[in-house]
């Protein structure tokens, strides 16, 4: 083992088959979010102030957080020229193969309008309209993410939104990182702001002088960003958000035949992203389960990023299970952010499986791929919203519209069941809305009978 780092954590060792309920609830445990209270109320102290002064509290927090002075929060024309220049060409042509992908993929999921004569004279659509402006968030700190700006740009413009804003953190030098403003060029998005954090979702939820107001905020970060998040969209005068978030995490159900050194590098990849992140393996064999922890120490050891992989481990779990159908029970009830499925026919397992973000199939298939490129979104619910949430997609984007036109048929054909309907609920006024429209179009009707009659009386005598 390197010198220079600390003993590997050592794993948490389950059999499935021998908890009892609370103890299985404890081995799906996530690590427990902790709220601080002095936390919460300083996240909310930082919206109010934006929401009062504007840019100028913008610039404090800027200058206290980020360690840089701004005039202005706009990334100029220079600065973008600037990055591409700093940033390799094959770093510039892996993204743009990426946002490809990512294009093909997302291009497929924009919904059609639907039209529909549900009775006689009614007919009812739906109609699709993009948000009209929309907030995306880029993390930067020790790990910038530029692949979450095409993941989120990227179906941004196939919704249609007339309006995409990027905020990502500014480094101390005052300029945004380059990989987050190639990325950003690369997808078409024009108006970037040098802003992080809570002030950042203030800044885009509540909007300044200098930051436009959107209707809905997109994208990951640190606890203050998901803090602030959570607020400004409890707040009728705040914006709508993509999803709770929390840590990231990886379920893995392998087999015997899996190849020890792929489950670890999987479960390595995850555990990298934070020391709060999730990992967990489940496999019939202990053998596998055996050898994918002697692989974890080997290759734990030499990762730049040690020392935050090494206390993710120290809540994981290696859970031996009866056989697979039992470790699919498991994951269904976990349902992970992140499923990988490394047994000798994933596919197989495919269907009995709805409770996962996103889901990686075999041993060719590290989730790493969909981080940046398969073409899937790698923005995904987290602890456990997988059993009602889905990944950002185009539709995260969209307005559904519904619209109904009914005919005077239509209103006869109908409005007798909206009426009675309406007074079984005790709704008279709904009711009457029907009763008063009946009633006109009976007097229409009798008007021109009568009407008819005499010009017909009339032509005979004549």
């Amino acid at each position: 083992m390197n010198a220079r780092t600390a003993k590997t954590p050592a794993w948490r060792r389950l059999d499935w088959s021998l908890l009892d309920e609370a103890q299985r609830r404890d081995a799906l445990a996530r690590p427990r979010q902790v709220r601080d209270a002095a936390q919460v109320d300083a996240v909310r102290a930082i919206l109010a102030d934006v929401r009062t002064r504007g840019d100028a509290a913008l610039r404090d927090f800027t200058a206290r957080f980020d360690g840089c002075e701004l005039s202005a929060f706009e990334v100029t024309g220079a600065e973008f020229a600037a990055a591409e220049s700093e940033v390799d060409a094959t770093v510039r042509d892996a993204m743009r193969a990426a946002i490809a992908r990512v294009e093909a993929f997302h291009a497929a999921q924009v919904p059609a309008a639907i039209r529909v004569d549900t009775a006689a004279g009614m007919r009812c659509e739906q109609v699709i309209r993009p948000i009209h402006r929309v907030g995306l968030y880029a993390p930067a700190g020790s790990a910038p993410l530029p692949s979450t700006v095409w993941m989120l740009a990227v179906p941004a413009r196939l919704a249609g939104c007339e309006d995409i804003v990027l905020a990502t953190p500014p480094r101390a030098d005052g300029r945004a990182d380059p990989l987050i403003l190639v990325a950003a060029k690369l997808c078409g998005v024009e108006r970037v702001l040098k802003l992080g954090g809570a002030q950042a979702i203030a800044a885009l939820a509540y909007g300044t002088a200098s930051v436009p107001r959107c209707d809905k905020l997109f994208g990951p970060g640190n606890a203050w960003v998901t803090l602030a998040k959570l607020d400004v969209a409890a707040d009728p005068d705040g914006a709508a958000i993509d999803m709770p978030a929390g840590p990231s995490e990886v379920l893995v159900i392998a087999d015997e035949v899996a190849e020890p050194a792929f489950v670890a590098a999987d479960l390595l990849a995850q555990a990298e992203h934070g020391a709060d992140s999730q990992v967990l393996l489940l496999s019939p064999s202990p053998h596998l389960l055996d050898r994918v922890e002697q692989a974890v120490a080997a290759q734990l050891d030499t990762l730049p990023r040690r020392e935050i992989a090494a206390a993710a481990l120290a809540h994981a779990r290696l859970i031996r299970t009866r056989d697979l159908a039992e470790a699919i029970d498991v994951s269904e009830r976990y349902a992970p952010e992140h499923l990988i499925v490394a047994t000798r026919d994933a596919r197989s397992l495919l269907p009995r499986i709805s409770k996962a973000g996103s889901v990686f199939l075999g041993a060719w298939s590290p989730e790493t791929l969909g981080d940046y490129c398969a073409g899937p979104n790698h923005v995904l619910p987290t602890l456990g919203f997988a059993r009602a949430f889905g990944g950002v997609g185009v539709d995260s984007f969209l307005r559904r519209v519904n619209v109904q036109e009914a005919s005077a048929e239509g209103l006869r054909t109908i409005g007798g069941d909206a009426a009675v309907l309406a007074r079984a609920e005790r709704l008279e006024a709904h009711a009457r809305a029907v009763d008063v429209r009946l009633i006109a179009l009976d007097r229409l009707e009798n008007d021109g009978r009568a009407g008819a009659a005499a010009a017909l009386k009339k032509d005979v005598a004549a």
